[in-house]
């Protein structure tokens, strides 16, 4: 299948990441190259694009997406988590702008037997790196019952997540649960039928919780995002594209504490940390038009927040 994915809030992201032509910028998150491919665009042959994904099928998508870039084009087959290693080994010291286009792409979604998606029957996967051995069959077969309760809640803020993890333990005595269609039935059987007829897929906040748990997708934001402000230059500007509250909190409170002067407690008369901002925060978050979000309806939760280094 080829790898597709739609970029969201592609011109709004261009504009506000790429400041000179000539410069170095790394998408943390290459995915199918739809917004590499607008970086590369208006780099000139002295620019340098840097690509990083934990997904062979994206890093073979980008490749192929950005065979014919006249700027200099370095592909990278690794978490954004190691953004400093990756860097290093390119030997690169500084960049003039860093993008994180968070969540699952279009693509993963799309690719049924992937896993990741509650529309499309498949094997129970959701592995952004198909070669990592722990997958969603092992958290919904695995997890105990309160362990099941507490990812649901935390990282699907699903108000039924107990009531759904019970029908997921008495379910799998009988047999394991190895597809993403038994998984949404047995969703559909916990959730009360008034509370599945409101509001989106009744599946959607156990998906997205039981994504998250196996590719561990918030531990590393907070680190990812501070390492990524380190790397830039002064005037550089780095881009977080998130789609759900979760990640979205991090990277803003993440982006507040490096945007922060003092960081001395609030009773102290005079300042003693010597601290010093390392970003300024760059407007309001911005969020996709009605017209994206009608060709994209993933676009809906979409918001870019942007900052620059000092």
């Amino acid at each position: 299948m080829e790898f597709h994915h739609i970029s969201v809030l592609w011109e709004e992201t261009l504009a506000a990441l790429v400041k000179n032509p000539e410069g170095t910028y790394v998408d943390c998150t290459l995915g199918g190259g739809g917004h590499a491919g607008g970086i590369v665009e208006r780099l000139t042959l002295n620019g340098h694009f840097i690509g990083i994904d934990q997904d062979p099928a994206a890093i073979n998508a980008g490749k192929a997406r950005l065979a014919k870039a006249e700027c200099q084009v370095d592909i990278v087959n690794s978490n954004f988590s190691n953004i400093r290693q990756v860097l290093a080994d390119l030997q690169v010291e500084a960049v003039d702008g860093i993008l994180f286009d968070l969540g699952v792409s279009s693509h993963q979604l799309d690719a049924a037997e992937r896993g990741f998606s509650y529309m499309q029957d498949a094997p129970l996967d959701m592995r952004m790196n198909p070669e990592h051995g722990f997958s969603a069959f092992h958290v919904v077969n695995q997890y105990s019952e309160a362990e099941l309760t507490k990812i649901l809640y935390t990282y699907g803020e699903e108000r039924w997540a107990k009531r759904i993890a019970r029908f997921i333990v008495e379910a799998r005595k009988n047999s394991a649960i190895g597809t993403t269609g038994q998984l949404v039935d047995i969703i559909k059987k916990a959730i009360p039928a008034a509370a599945r007829r409101e509001g989106p897929h009744p599946a959607k906040r156990t998906f997205q919780a039981i994504r998250i748990e196996v590719n561990q997708e918030l531990g590393v934001l907070k680190d990812a995002f501070t390492a990524a402000c380190s790397l830039l230059k002064p005037g550089g500007r780095l881009c977080i594209i998130t789609f759900h509250s979760l990640e979205d909190r991090i990277a803003k409170q993440t982006l507040q504490g490096l945007a922060k002067a003092c960081i001395c407690p609030p009773q102290l008369p005079v300042c003693r940390c010597e601290n010093k901002a390392q970003l300024k925060i760059l407007g309001k978050p911005v969020a996709a038009s009605m017209d994206e979000v009608a060709q994209n309806p993933r676009a809906r939760s979409a918001k870019l927040r942007v900052a620059e280094k000092l």
